[in-house]
C-alpha cells in the first residue's frame, strides 16, 4: 500500500525512521522537515494508519479510498485536499485512459494517493530531490510538481490525439474507392469513439482550472506564497491544454458533419442511379406489355418485321435515355 515514505529536511532527503509512525513524529519536531508518503489504491483499512496520525477530514478521506471524483480543491482545518485526474495514451490501441490522484497536504506532510494505472510519482519525486531550491518550500512544492507533471501530460496527450484525428480527418477525406472498401460505417464509428475520448480528457483539464486559480491566486493555507510564479506556469499549461482539447473537440465536430454529408450525398447519388435504371427498364416493359401478347408476326398482327422492329424500337429509346441521365450524371 505504501509506496516511498521520505522526510526532507531543508529540501533534501534525509534518512529517518523507517516505520511510518516515527517518521512522522521526527518530520513534525523539526521547523523546515516534512515528510512525504505515497500510497496506491489503499482500502480503508490500510488508509486508517493515515487517517489518525494526520487527523485527516473524514469526508476527504472516504474520496480517497473510493476514488471517482472530479478535480477539485478543499480546505479543511488540518490539512488541504487535492484531486487531479491523470491521462494516459494506449499507443497500441490509439485510446486515453484516466486515472486519479488524491493530495493531503498540511504543515508538515504530504499524502499522496494515486488509483489506476496513470502517472506513477517516482520520476516526480526523484526530479524534485535533484531541485533543492524547490523543495525548500516544503509540501507546496511537492503539491506544485506534481500539477506540473499532471498537466504536461495532458499536453503530451493532446498531441497524440491530434496525430489520431488528422489520420482521421485523411481517411474521411479519402478517395471514393478506398472509403468504400473501408465502409462508412466503420468510419463513423471511429469518430463518435474519438468523440467519447475527447470528453473523458475534457473531464481530467476542464474542472482543473478553479483548482489552479485558487493556487495561483494565493491565500490559500498550507501553500506558501514563494510557490505562486510556479502555479502560475503550470495554469499556463493547463489553459493551452484546455485550448487544444476544444480545438480538437469544434475539429471533430466539423469531421462528423463532413461524414455525414458525404453519407447522404453518397445515399442521393445511388438513388439517382437506382431511379435512373428503372427508368430505362420501364420504357421496354411498358412495350413488351402491349405487345408481349403472344400475337403472330406483331405488331398489328401478322407483320414479318414488326417483332424485330419492337425490339429495335425498345433498344433505341434505352440507349437515347441512357446518353440522356448519363449527361446529367444520373449514371
Amino acid at each position: 500500500m505504501i509506496v516511498d515514505c521520505a522526510i526532507y529536511r531543508n529540501g533534501s532527503r534525509t534518512k529517518g525512521p523507517e516505520d511510518f509512525s516515527d517518521a512522522v513524529e521526527a518530520a513534525r519536531k523539526a521547523g523546515d522537515t516534512f515528510v512525504w508518503i505515497g500510497l496506491h489504491e489503499p482500502t480503508e483499512d490500510e488508509f486508517a494508519l493515515v487517517t489518525d496520525e494526520f487527523g485527516l477530514h473524514p469526508l476527504a478521506v472516504e474520496d480517497a479510498v473510493r476514488a471517482h471524483q472530479r478535480p477539485k480543491l478543499e480546505s479543511y482545518d488540518d490539512s488541504l485536499f487535492l484531486v487531479l485526474k491523470t491521462v494516459g495514451y494506449d499507443d497500441e490501441h490509439d485510446t486515453v485512459h484516466t486515472g486519479e490522484l488524491m493530495m493531503f497536504v498540511g504543515d508538515a506532510f504530504v499524502v499522496t494517493v494515486r488509483h489506476g494505472p496513470g502517472s506513477p510519482l517516482a520520476q516526480v519525486r526523484k526530479r524534485l530531490e535533484e531541485q533543492p531550491d524547490v523543495m525548500r518550500h516544503g509540501p507546496g512544492a511537492v503539491m506544485y510538481a506534481v500539477c506540473d507533471e499532471v498537466v504536461d501530460t495532458y499536453l503530451d496527450i493532446s498531441a497524440e490525439l491530434q496525430v489520431d484525428l488528422e489520420e482521421l480527418e485523411a481517411s474521411v477525406f479519402a478517395p471514393q474507392t478506398s472509403r468504400s472498401a473501408r465502409g462508412s460505417g466503420s468510419v463513423a464509428e471511429r469518430i463518435y469513439g474519438f468523440k467519447r475520448q475527447i470528453v473523458e480528457f475534457r473531464r481530467a483539464t476542464a474542472p482543473l482550472q478553479d483548482p489552479v486559480a485558487r493556487l495561483t491566486g494565493g491565500g490559500v493555507p498550507f501553500v506558501p506564497e514563494g510557490t505562486r510564479p510556479f502555479f502560475r506556469d503550470v495554469g499556463d499549461h493547463l489553459a493551452r491544454a484546455n485550448e487544444q482539447v476544444e480545438a480538437l473537440d469544434r475539429l471533430l465536430s466539423d469531421i462528423l458533419s463532413a461524414n455525414l454529408a458525404q453519407v447522404s450525398v453518397q445515399q442521393n447519388n445511388d438513388m439517382r442511379k437506382i431511379s435512373a435504371w428503372a427508368a430505362l427498364a420501364a420504357v421496354p416493359t411498358m412495350i413488351a406489355g402491349i405487345y408481349g401478347m403472344n400475337f403472330t408476326h406483331m405488331p398489328e398482327l401478322r407483320q414479318v418485321w414488326g417483332y424485330p422492329a419492337v425490339l429495335l424500337l425498345m433498344a433505341g429509346v434505352c440507349a437515347g435515355l441512357y446518353r440522356v441521365f448519363k449527361r446529367s450524371g444520373w449514371l
